[in-house]
């Protein structure tokens, strides 16, 4: 029933900008954050940006003053604009929606959307 649905991947020269998007819908409980992570070739899925749902925020040191996040709380949807885009932000993106039931945290991913950045 629960749906990550990814937008607004692609293929941009760097120093270009590129918004993501993920809509959430199903049975998703109380969500506790959304965000995005990426993960490169040869390497760890890491964490770019979160979002509660009382609008606090953080990002991964590498993408602060370029990236901004989002979120539509009505719609359960989250975005992720991204601005001076370099090369080593090339990766495949994943929507990400954590839930937390005690001291147990789930998450919940989205298939994932190619981000190409490359002259």
């Amino acid at each position: 029933q629960v749906q990550l649905v990814e937008s607004g991947g692609g293929l941009v020269q760097p120093g270009g900008s590129l918004r993501l998007s993920c809509a959430a819908s199903g049975s998703l409980g109380s969500i506790t954050s959304m965000g995005w992570y990426r993960q490169a070739p040869g390497k760890q899925r890491e964490l770019v940006a979160s979002i509660t749902g009382g609008l606090s925020t953080n990002y991964a040191d590498s993408v602060k003053g370029r990236f901004t996040i989002s979120r539509d709380n009505a719609k359960n949807t989250v975005y992720l604009q991204m601005n001076s885009l370099k090369p080593e932000d090339t990766a495949v993106y994943y929507c990400n929606v954590r839930n937390r039931f005690l001291s147990t945290t789930y998450d919940r991913w989205g298939q994932g959307t190619q981000v190409t950045v490359s002259s």
